[in-house]
């Protein structure tokens, strides 16, 4: 399918533009990770746990974070999940030096301070929406046994699990609101719920997961990341070399280098965090920007094997023009479906979308406007050398063994002549 035909438009009179706008925003990126101290990466990267926690009826954000500042030391954000009464608490460090013990204790103060923040009246009751099977078992088991209501103890971890399954189910995600809601689950009899408001309530949230990474392995991931990238290029800059020439090659993964470079930067100017999410849509960036650069350039050395007339320059613009319909519709599609899932994503996936919506704009137009000028540039480089290099001299040895030889003359019969 072919949305252009036979068109001619002068891309590369139009590079200077570009050229200038990716410096502009190399420098700008480069210059806000020398000030902040590099990348702002994420509890993968740095070590820390992550909370995703959600309430009944959601806190201000400060009222959280200020909360959690009293028992917990170190960096904290709490980010607010869209379109739900969701909310994501980070605690990271980027000292190496915290232990993983630190950190899970880091993790009990958070909860700890939540249930004191949130359910401040509990009355020493077992909070339902927080608790796990066993727990929820060990505080039902002598009650239920004084109420004259005991079970088994496979029977009572059963009966917890149903408790708890019934409230990760939607639509409840982790929150009963009343504990009458409890008399559908099958084994909770009117005595064993009579039990159940006794030894529990239902407090204000859920902690529906929990993330923990330690230093070290934040550390390990973080260079295991930045190998896999430069392992990356390197391997597709000897492909290219080989099957087309060097410079090709050369030329492709300064571009696809340059789309990276610009994503961090942008990340950094955004005060975005850097996460394995990232690093995953990075390296399909990669590949993407690649795919499209060698689509250009394969249909360059098809119409050089054709010697299609013209400059060099003319043969690139011709092919550019020859590749547009495909670019317009891949990068196209591709990029209406990574905007929608930034769009609609949430806050868990935005990074990972963020990444792929700058890369697929900036990894488009470096394929036309950096890397095809590349070619260019080099080729304008070899022209000129041919012609400063002085070619050999060239020796007629044929004329002058076949030239006659001149006899020499008298000059007194000249004189008399």
């Amino acid at each position: 399918m072919e949305i252009f035909k036979q068109t001619n438009f002068d891309f590369l009179g139009k590079k200077w533009p570009f050229i200038l706008l990716s410096l502009a925003l190399t420098a700008a990126g480069l210059i806000s990770l020398a000030i902040k101290g590099g990348p702002r990466y994420g509890i993968d990267f740095t070590g820390g746990a992550l909370m995703d926690v959600n309430f009944i009826k959601r806190p201000p954000a400060d009222e959280i974070r200020a909360a959690l500042h009293k028992r917990v030391a170190g960096e904290i954000e709490v980010q607010e999940v869209s379109n739900s009464q969701e909310v994501l608490i980070s605690t990271g460090t980027r000292s190496a030096q915290q232990s993983d013990q630190a950190l899970q204790a880091t993790r009990d103060d958070m909860v700890a301070t939540l249930n004191a923040e949130f359910n401040p009246n509990s009355g020493g009751k077992l909070d339902i929406n927080t608790a796990g099977h066993i727990a929820l078992a060990d505080r039902l088991r002598d009650p239920l046994a004084k109420a004259g209501a005991g079970l088994s103890d496979d029977q009572l971890q059963q009966l917890a699990g149903a408790i708890t399954s019934y409230r990760d189910t939607p639509p409840r995600s982790g929150l009963i609101r009343n504990l009458d809601e409890l008399s559908a689950v099958p084994g909770v009899k009117p005595a064993v719920l009579n039990v159940i408001k006794q030894e529990c309530f239902p407090g204000t949230f859920n902690i529906r997961s929990f993330e923990f990474v330690g230093p070290k392995i934040g550390a390990d991931l973080r260079q295991q990341a930045i190998n896999v990238v430069l392992i990356a290029l390197a391997a597709m800059l000897v492909y290219i070399a080989f099957r087309f020439e060097w410079i090709y090659g050369v030329a492709a993964v300064i571009a696809v280098f340059h789309d990276t470079i610009i994503t961090i930067g942008l990340f950094s100017l955004f005060n975005k965090q850097i996460d394995l999410t990232v690093i995953a849509a990075l390296l399909t960036l990669v590949g993407y920007s690649m795919n499209d650069t060698i689509v250009t350039f394969d249909r360059i050395r098809e119409n050089l094997r054709m010697q299609m007339r013209g400059s060099f320059s003319e043969i690139v613009n011709k092919s550019i023009n020859q590749t547009l319909s495909r670019t317009v519709l891949t990068s196209g599609l591709t990029f209406l479906t990574a905007l929608s899932l930034y769009l609609f994503g949430g806050q868990v996936l935005s990074g990972f979308s963020f990444a792929l919506v700058v890369g697929i704009i900036v990894g488009t137009y470096s394929s036309i406007f950096i890397a095809s000028p590349i070619l260019i540039f080099w080729q304008n480089i070899a022209e000129g050398r041919k012609r400063r290099k002085p070619g050999p001299a060239v020796v007629d040895n044929r004329s002058r063994s076949t030239a006659k030889p001149v006899k020499a003359v008298n000059p007194a019969k000249a004189a008399s002549k």
